[in-house]
């Protein structure tokens, strides 16, 4: 019993207790809640951000972040739009909109590991610099015209169930992702990063091709954000996506990943994503506007730091007591 008890992540376990509740509260306090149209649209939302968070859990378990992540979404938006207008075949503007993405994930690694630059004022730059060059391509207007297959994807859900086409990216990848951190080699060194730069590249990893690779695969991963979020909307712009770094930011804070690096899990990271979609959509059916969401998630992050602080000096306190009682014992 001691035992389970200690495998319990009890960060995750009130994340989970939260979720609970308040999709308790939301199915019988706010009509059509519970409704399917409601929770598949509630699904197609979130999935965005779902793919997002993806990478940036594993850029802050390494101490690094991305904040150009929602620019690099509207930006290859905006080059997929312009593929599929120029007359691209869809199977080809798939992958070049993929390759465009890696490159501009490849710039941000390249001038955090190759330059040594922090990656906050790195990335702060070129998140407004991605979606400037968005708009010198597309400026205020949009791609409208889609071909059928990617309206379809964006708008229809599986068949026989409503699970939307969106959502399925996620589903694919975090599982990948999920055990590339916790049962792989290469999730060991991310955490090693994080824990101890210093002592990761003494021990012969390769601290800075690791943080490359990580923004070239947070690259890789907002283009096919932004892939599906063109299908979602069925259109594509340079400011698609503004603001969303904030959520995904908050989403991964709150699901327990330390900013210090080193500390948390994609289970907590996926419980935090789903008690944010919940909040938003029960605050969009009680007419709550998009101001008022950010600033309630605003507070979130704020919050989650705040508990996050607390939690680590409790846990700390607590170690220090038992090793005192150990050794007087």
């Amino acid at each position: 019993m001691r035992k389970f008890l200690r495998s319990i992540d009890f960060w995750d376990l009130l994340l989970a207790i939260s979720c609970l509740a308040i999709f308790l509260y939301a199915a019988v306090f706010v009509p059509n809640f519970v409704s399917g149209f409601n929770l598949s649209q509630l699904a197609a939302s979130a999935s965005e951000k779902a793919l997002l968070i993806l990478p940036m859990t594993l850029l802050i378990i390494t101490r690094e972040i991305d904040l150009s992540i929602a620019s690099m979404l509207a930006l290859t938006s905006v080059v997929f739009g312009l593929f599929v207008q120029a007359g691209v075949p869809t199977l080809a503007a798939i992958p070049l909109t993929l390759v465009a993405g890696g490159l501009l994930g490849a710039f941000n690694g390249y001038l955090v590991s190759g330059l040594g630059l922090q990656s906050l004022v790195v990335t702060l730059g070129t998140m407004a610099l991605y979606r400037g060059v968005g708009y010198i391509l597309l400026g205020t207007g949009s791609v409208n015209i889609l071909p059928p297959a990617v309206v379809d994807f964006g708008i229809n859900n599986l068949p026989g169930t409503q699970i939307p086409w969106t959502i399925v990216p996620f589903l694919v990848l975090a599982p990948v992702f999920a055990v590339i951190l916790q049962k792989t080699p290469t999730g060991k060194r991310i955490y090693a990063l994080g824990g101890s730069p210093e002592v990761a590249r003494y021990s012969g990893i390769d601290t800075r091709r690791m943080v490359l690779n990580l923004f070239v695969v947070s690259g890789v991963v907002a283009a096919i954000a932004g892939i599906v979020y063109t299908a979602r909307l069925s259109n594509a712009r340079a400011n698609n996506a503004l603001g969303m770094e904030l959520d995904v930011i908050t989403i991964v804070l709150l699901g327990g990943v330390s900013v210090f690096g080193g500390k948390g899990r994609l289970t907590g990271v996926m419980l935090a994503l789903v008690l944010i979609a919940v909040i938003r959509n029960v605050l969009a059916l009680n007419q709550i506007g998009g101001d008022a969401q950010g600033m309630i998630i605003g507070l979130l992050l704020i919050g989650s730091l705040l508990v996050g602080n607390y939690w680590r000096s409790a846990q700390e306190r607590l170690s220090r007591s038992r090793a005192l009682r150990e050794t007087k014992g």
